[in-house]
């Protein structure tokens, strides 16, 4: 193998691990601002979504009976 072929084959190696690795880079980074992205569209649809609503409907599910053993239960725990 002459000089100029393992200087052509060093430029190449180097060449290649530069691409490589600014590729790596550039995919790291758009990942990273596209994660952020998605966390603060999931936190803005969160604050959208009315909560107390949801959880106001669970009362007509529990009957009168369920409500007052549960309510008894939580008397007994804190020793009220």
């Amino acid at each position: 193998m002459s000089n100029m072929e393992q200087i052509n084959l060093m430029e190449n190696a180097l060449n290649l691990t530069l691409f490589g690795m600014g590729f790596v880079f550039l995919f790291l980074t758009l990942l990273v601002f596209v994660t952020k992205l998605m966390s603060v569209v999931i936190q803005k649809m969160n604050k959208l979504t009315p909560i107390a609503a949801s959880v106001g409907g669970m009362d007509e599910e529990i009957d009168e009976e369920t409500k007052f053993v549960i309510e008894e239960a939580i008397k007994i725990h804190t020793g009220a």
